[in-house]
């Protein structure tokens, strides 16, 4: 049987939920079945990691890139459809919102036959103006059009799809992101002996990229108002990104230089998440954070806002706690109760660990995935 060229297109290869379902995607990939290609940003936290698949071949672009710029997003959108013409690519295969655009525009353009999109959240949201989000609707509307299935994994993103004429309901698919269980069942306190953080201390967390979504200010504002309560209560912060020098001015301000642990990226996320308590998330909007999922699996309490399709899987008072973005006086009293009461803490992480299904698995992601690449090219050759 003849080999079938499958790219995968992403606009950049940082430490997110979409990259690493992506890896995972292209790591166990039938490499007996595609070809695999990947297309992506030329700068990334992963690319090392990415350059190191064996029968992956990488394609850094010079103009893909996440802000807006109209010459280069053009310019991106050739280079993509010259790599389709001359790759001979069958199916194409986006994630995240820049490269799902400029990628499926390409594909449709080259004359691709499948042209599939993972949807990682919305490129629109309530933060943004109403004109822009009209404008990303539109293109979201005319882009899903020639998309062959639309791949969500959350149920709340196929309704926000079709509340706003998102293509119709057949073309939806929910496939879940997907873990590896037993490696987040370790048992590793070494963070703690590195950072000089007591075993005894409680420990607060958050595992987040330092951007407008994921208003880390109010993480600072949490621990500022948690220090008057338990004042011996750390907290920790993993990931780096813009808005670091605002997050190192809260803390100045707020005097939580003792509270406050800065690590920036950190590969080795079950050994942040053995060592921490609580895991606590403050985005203003989301898909399906990633994050949340890994720490259920480690049986640890989430602390979060609702935003997305998190409140599919966590369930208020037995797997967690939800409260609105940018509410941190009603977060700050949800950490207070886990931080007093051990036992609640213990069940609570037992409780979302139990809840999640096998739709969470790793093998259970990667198996969906396939077997709708299988079906779309039977049908493919079908109506041929």
């Amino acid at each position: 049987m003849q080999k079938i060229n499958l790219l995968y297109v992403i606009t950049k290869l940082e430490l997110g939920g979409a990259q690493k379902q992506l890896l995972e995607l292209i790591r166990h990939s039938n490499r007996e079945r595609y070809n695999t290609f990947l297309f992506t940003a030329r700068d990334g936290l992963l690319i090392e990691e990415v350059k190191s698949i064996d029968g992956l071949r990488l394609k850094r672009s010079e103009f893909l890139e996440r802000p807006i710029n109209p010459l280069k997003d053009i310019l991106a959108l050739i280079e993509i459809y010259r790599f389709i013409r001359k790759n001979n690519i069958k199916i194409v295969h986006t994630h995240s919102s820049k490269a799902g655009i400029l990628g499926r525009w390409a594909a449709r353009l080259a004359n691709t036959k499948i042209i599939l999109h993972t949807v990682h959240g919305w490129s629109f949201h309530d933060y943004q103006s109403r004109l822009i989000q009209i404008l990303f609707i539109l293109l979201e509307r005319i882009t899903a059009k020639f998309t062959t299935k639309l791949i969500v994994v959350s149920d709340h993103d196929r309704k926000k799809g079709l509340r706003n004429q998102i293509g119709k309901e057949d073309k939806y698919v929910l496939i879940r992101y997907g873990l590896n269980f037993t490696e987040f069942s370790i048992e590793d306190q070494s963070l703690r002996k590195e950072l000089g953080i007591d075993s005894n201390d409680l420990l607060v967390g958050m595992i987040s990229c330092l951007k407008p979504q994921k208003s880390p200010q109010d993480f600072i504002k949490l621990a500022h108002l948690i220090k008057y309560v338990l004042p011996d209560t750390k907290f920790l912060l993993v990931g780096d990104g813009i808005l670091r020098r605002k997050v190192e001015g809260l803390i100045s301000k707020f005097n939580l230089q003792r509270q406050v642990i800065l690590v920036g990226w950190c590969w080795n996320i079950p050994k942040v998440l053995s060592a921490i308590d609580i895991l606590v998330l403050t985005s203003l909007w989301e898909g399906l954070p990633i994050c949340a999922l890994e720490a259920m699996a480690a049986s640890k309490p989430v602390v979060a806002t609702s935003t997305g399709g998190i409140a599919e899987v966590i369930t208020e008072g037995k797997t967690g706690f939800l409260v609105s973005p940018r509410n941190t006086q009603r977060m700050s009293e949800r950490l207070i109760l886990l931080l007093r009461e051990e036992s609640l803490r213990r069940q609570i992480g037992l409780n979302a660990k139990d809840s999640l299904s096998s739709d969470f698995s790793l093998k259970n992601m990667v198996k969906n995935n396939q077997d709708l690449y299988d079906d779309l090219i039977k049908e493919e050759k079908h109506v041929n």
